[in-house]
C-alpha cells in the first residue's frame, strides 16, 4: 500500500470515529478537504505510471448518445448488449468474459444510441485493481450508465460500485451545485449568499477551513442553493489547475435475471429509484428498460421541414434537453455556417403559440417540434 493509500485509509479511519456536531463539524470539513486532495493525487499518479489507454478502450463517440454498462463481473451485461444491439459479446459462466470494450448501436425513435458493453469491475477499481481505471474512465465519457445487477444477489452490490465511480469524480443522478467559485490575488475571501435563509452547512469558518487545505487565502464564492460541505470541495476540485472534473450523469439501475427471484423480492427491488426489473436472457421487460432510458437521457427529436414540403420524420435530428435545446444550438448541430445565413425559423408544435410560429435564434425547443429555417438572401 502505498503512502498515499495509508494516509486515505487513516483520514477514512479517524471520519468514521469522530462525532459530528457543531464544534468537530470544522475539523471534519477539513478532513474531507485533504481526503478529496489524496485521492485526486492518488488516481493521478496511477493513470501517469499506467500509460495509454490500450486496445479497444479509445471507442469513437458514435449516434445521438452514449450509454455505458457497468456492474460486476457475470452480471449479463454482454447478453444485454447482444440482445439489444446484435452485436456479438462474448458471454459464459465465468468471470472476465469480456476483457475490453465493444460497442453496438441501438436505434430507438429515430434516435441512434451507441451502446458500450465494459469488462466488469471489481472493489477498488477506482484505486486500479481490475483494469478499473479503464472501465471507469470509459464511464466518465458517456451520457448515460446503465449500472447491471444481479438481482439475486445484495443490494450492497450497488452501493459499492457507485463508491467506485464516486472515487473518480462520477456523480450519479445528482446535478452540479449552482455555486460560483474562482480564485483571486487578493480581497480575501468573499462568501455571497443568494438564499432566502441562511446556509444551513456552509459557514465562513468551515470555508476558510476548506479552502486553507487547498491553500486558497483569496476567493470569491457566490452560493445560489444550500450545498454541502462534500458539494462545495467537488465545486473547487472542479476548477482550473486544482482537480479533477467532476461529470454528473444520469444513472438507471438494471436489475437483471430477475427470473431467479420471488414476487416478494421484486417487490422490495421496486423500492430503489431510478431501477428497472429485466431479464436479459430471456428478453423480460427490454422495451421497458429502454424507455426508463430515454426518459433518463432528455433527448429532444426535431422534425425539418424543406420549404414547401412535408416534414421528414424519417430521420429526426436528435438534441439534449440540457444544451439548452435553442434554435441557434439547432443550427449549429447541423452545421456551424448555418448561423451566419440564418434570419429566421418557423416552428411547428407544442413550443409554438401558433402554428407556424415565426421564431428568432433563441427560441426554445420542445419534443418532435418540426422547424423550417428560412436563410437570408444574397
Amino acid at each position: 500500500m502505498s503512502a498515499a493509500a495509508q494516509r486515505i485509509a487513516s483520514i477514512e479511519e479517524e471520519l468514521a470515529r469522530t462525532q459530528k456536531n457543531k464544534a468537530t463539524m470544522s475539523h471534519i470539513c477539513m478532513l474531507k478537504a485533504q481526503l478529496a486532495q489524496l485521492r485526486r493525487q492518488e488516481i493521478e499518479s496511477q493513470m501517469k505510471a499506467a500509460g495509454g489507454g490500450g486496445d479497444g478502450w479509445d471507442v469513437k463517440a458514435t449516434g445521438d448518445a452514449r450509454v455505458g454498462l457497468i456492474g460486476f463481473p457475470s452480471v449479463g451485461k454482454s447478453t444485454l448488449l447482444t440482445k439489444m444491439t446484435g452485436t456479438h459479446s462474448e458471454a459464459a459462466a465465468y468471470e472476465f468474459t469480456t476483457l475490453t470494450c465493444i460497442p453496438g448501436i441501438i436505434r430507438y425513435k429515430g434516435a441512434k444510441i451507441q451502446l458500450l458493453d465494459l469488462p466488469g469491475i471489481i472493489e477498488g477499481a477506482k484505486d486500479g485493481k481490475g483494469r478499473g481505471k479503464r472501465v471507469i474512465g470509459t464511464a466518465r465519457t458517456c451520457t448515460l450508465i446503465l449500472m447491471v445487477l444481479d438481482a439475486s444477489k445484495p443490494v450492497t452490490h450497488k452501493k459499492l460500485i457507485e463508491k467506485e465511480l464516486h472515487g473518480f469524480g462520477i456523480r450519479l443522478n445528482q446535478t452540479k451545485p449552482n455555486v460560483y467559485f474562482k480564485r483571486h490575488e487578493k480581497g480575501g475571501i468573499q462568501l455571497h449568499v443568494q438564499l432566502p435563509h441562511a446556509p444551513t452547512h456552509i459557514t465562513p469558518q468551515i470555508l476558510k477551513s476548506v479552502l486553507s487545505e487547498y491553500r486558497i487565502h483569496h476567493a470569491e464564492i457566490t452560493l445560489r442553493e444550500d450545498c454541502t460541505v462534500d458539494e462545495l470541495i467537488d465545486v473547487i476540485e472542479s476548477t482550473d489547475k486544482i482537480g479533477m472534473m467532476r461529470v454528473y450523469i444520469p444513472c438507471v439501475y438494471v436489475c437483471n435475471m430477475i427470473d431467479k427471484i420471488s414476487i416478494e423480492e421484486l417487490d422490495l427491488l421496486d423500492r430503489i429509484p431510478h431501477y428497472v426489473p429485466i431479464s436479459a436472457k430471456d428478453e423480460w421487460n427490454l422495451d421497458g428498460m429502454l424507455e426508463t432510458m430515454w426518459d433518463h437521457m432528455e433527448l429532444l427529436r426535431i422534425y425539418t421541414k424543406p420549404k414547401g414540403q412535408i416534414p421528414d420524420y424519417n430521420e429526426p435530428v436528435v438534441l439534449s434537453a440540457k444544451g439548452p435545446p435553442t434554435v441557434e444550438y439547432f443550427c449549429n448541430r447541423i452545421h456551424k455556417a448555418l448561423m451566419k445565413q440564418f434570419k429566421y425559423a418557423l416552428v411547428w408544435g407544442s413550443s409554438a403559440k401558433h402554428t407556424p410560429q415565426r421564431c428568432g435564434k433563441d427560441h426554445t425547443l420542445e419534443d418532435e417540434d418540426v422547424i423550417q429555417i428560412v436563410k437570408k438572401v444574397g
